[in-house]
C-alpha cells in the first residue's frame, strides 16, 4: 500500500498520539511513612511501577529486610500489598479512572533513599475507533513499537537502580573491612604494648626480690 503526503502527514499526527504519559521518577529519602499520588486518567490504562532501595544512612547497617508498599485505587480498594521488597517491578490495569495512592513504610532505625518510577500507559487512538482498515495494522505496529522501547527504558532504569545500590554496599563493606583491620590492628598493637609493660614490671619486681 502506497501513501501520499496527506497520508503520511496523518500517520505522524497519529503516531505523536501513541506517546504515553510522561513517567513520574523520583529519588526520596523516607523516614518512617511516605506517600505519593499519581492520576490515571482512563480506566483501562495500564500503570507500570518499580521501585529499589538505593541505600541506608547508615555506612555499618545494611538489611535484607526492605520496605513496605501498599498501592490503593481512587475507591479506596487495595490493589497490591509489597512486604520487606528491597526491590520491586509490576504492572496492574486501573480499574477506574483518578488518583491512585502509593505508600512506603520503613521499619528500619535508618533513613533509606528509594528510587521510585510510574507510568501510565494510555493509546488514545483506540477511543477514536479510526474507520480506515488500511491504518489499523500501522497504529497497531506502531503501539506495538512504542511498548517495546517503553519496556526497554522501564528495565533499564530499574537494572540502573540496582546497580547503583550494590555498588554503594560494596564500597560501605570495603570501609568496613579497613575500619575492621584498623580497629583489629589497633587492638593488637595495644596488647602488644600492655604485654610488654607488664613482662618489664614482673622483671622489675623479681629482680627487686633478687637484690633482697
Amino acid at each position: 500500500m502506497k501513501f501520499g503526503p496527506l497520508e503520511f502527514c496523518a500517520v505522524f499526527l497519529l503516531a505523536l498520539v501513541l506517546i504515553p504519559e510522561a513517567v513520574f521518577g523520583i529519588r526520596f529519602v523516607i523516614d518512617r511513612e511516605e506517600c505519593f499520588s499519581h492520576n490515571v486518567q482512563y480506566e483501562g490504562d495500564s500503570v507500570h511501577v518499580s521501585f529499589v532501595v538505593i541505600k541506608v544512612d547508615s555506612s555499618w547497617y545494611y538489611s535484607q529486610d526492605g520496605v513496605d508498599l501498599v498501592v490503593k485505587g481512587p475507591t479506596g480498594d487495595q490493589i497490591h500489598d509489597f512486604r520487606d521488597k528491597i526491590s520491586e517491578k509490576f504492572d496492574f490495569v486501573a480499574h477506574h479512572k483518578g488518583v491512585h495512592r502509593f505508600c512506603f513504610s520503613n521499619k528500619s532505625p535508618y533513613h533509606e533513599t528509594i528510587d521510585f518510577d510510574v507510568h501510565v500507559g494510555h493509546f488514545s487512538y483506540h477511543d477514536e475507533h479510526a474507520k480506515d482498515e488500511h491504518f489499523n495494522p500501522l497504529l497497531e505496529q506502531i503501539s506495538k513499537l512504542e511498548e517495546a522501547l517503553y519496556n526497554i527504558q522501564f528495565e533499564q532504569h530499574w537494572l540502573e537502580a540496582q546497580t547503583e545500590r550494590q555498588a554503594i554496599i560494596n564500597e560501605g563493606m570495603s570501609h568496613r573491612a579497613v575500619y575492621k583491620a584498623f580497629w583489629e590492628s589497633l587492638a593488637l598493637v595495644g596488647a602488644s604494648v600492655l604485654q610488654v609493660y607488664l613482662l618489664r614490671r614482673l622483671f622489675e619486681r623479681k629482680l627487686g626480690i633478687s637484690r633482697v
